[in-house]
């Protein structure tokens, strides 16, 4: 089976103007409108490429009492069948696949702790734009918080084809248990801190210094909940919420020199992770 891999980011959200403007000053993002679906959608781009998108809670999601959060999108050769796969593993389907017009199929899912993600197929012949890998404004680190990072690591590794990397010790139960997409490590699993209420992915988007980056969301009504702090490897990261209150993370390279902060290199096999230290508070 082809690994698959997050493709795609979605913040949905109670107030999506506001929340545009927060993102385009604090990560650099322009933004458009998409032009598609059944209500109005923003494109957050790097460049002219998108990378992720904007939309306004839906009205039966605000009345159980939902929060804005960012979500992912895991691209399968199809929807249904990777549904199907999800449930053979002890997951659970929680809308199944759909069509959203001109742009594919999606169907929304929860790994068997309850971590929820979303599955897409891309209508067929479809070739956006991508931004260059390490850009700043796209996703460097992906993070799942688990209630067990090794079953939780299983999951993905038999539901999506990937395979499990080196698990690094911390001061979490567990260690922090990285996983490779096609040979390379593109995130980790960790066991969820106590405060969080349920198991969740996070997101680290890409920005040129993450010291500036907290000064711009602060001014800008967000909060800093973690760092920034300088972690292995010698990128600075910190964890954030922004104003209408969705979690989310920021990470940039370690500097090279004075005034220099390179991207990681294309294809390396160990970027720099987004690991606290095991001396490092929680």
């Amino acid at each position: 089976m082809a690994a698959s891999r997050f493709v795609w980011f979605e913040l949905c959200t109670d107030d999506p103007a506001a929340a545009v403007d927060f993102y385009r000053s604090v990560v650099g993002w322009g933004a458009r409108d998409a032009g598609v679906g059944a209500g109005p959608y923003t494109l957050l781009t790097v460049g002219e490429a998108p990378v992720a998108g904007v939309m306004a809670m839906p009205e039966e999601l605000a009345r159980i009492g939902r929060r804005p959060a960012w979500s992912g999108y895991v691209a399968v050769g199809d929807c249904a069948a990777a549904s199907a796969r999800v449930l053979a593993l002890g997951g659970r389907v929680l809308r199944p696949a759909a069509d959203i017009p001109d742009v594919g199929t999606f169907a929304v899912v929860a790994d068997p702790q309850g971590a929820e993600f979303m599955l897409f197929t891309p209508r067929p012949g479809d070739a956006a734009a991508s931004a260059p890998a390490g850009a700043a404004g796209t996703v460097g680190w992906l993070e799942l918080q688990a209630t067990d990072a090794g079953t939780a690591l299983d999951f993905y590794v038999q539901a999506f084809g990937w395979t499990a990397g080196d698990t690094l010790d911390t001061a979490e139960p567990g260690g922090y248990r990285m996983f490779k997409v096609d040979g390379v490590h593109v995130g980790g699993v960790v066991a969820r801190p106590a405060d969080q209420p349920a198991p969740a992915w996070r997101f680290y988007v890409n920005v040129d210094d993450a010291d500036a980056a907290a000064t711009r969301l602060r001014e800008r009504g967000g909060r800093v909940t973690g760092g920034p702090m300088t972690v292995g490897g010698g990128s600075r990261v910190l964890t954030a919420v922004d104003p209408q209150g969705a979690a989310f993370a920021l990470v940039s390279a370690p500097r090279a020199g004075p005034g220099a902060r390179p991207a990681p290199s294309e294809g390396s096999s160990r970027p720099a992770q987004p690991v606290r230290p095991k001396s490092t508070p929680a």
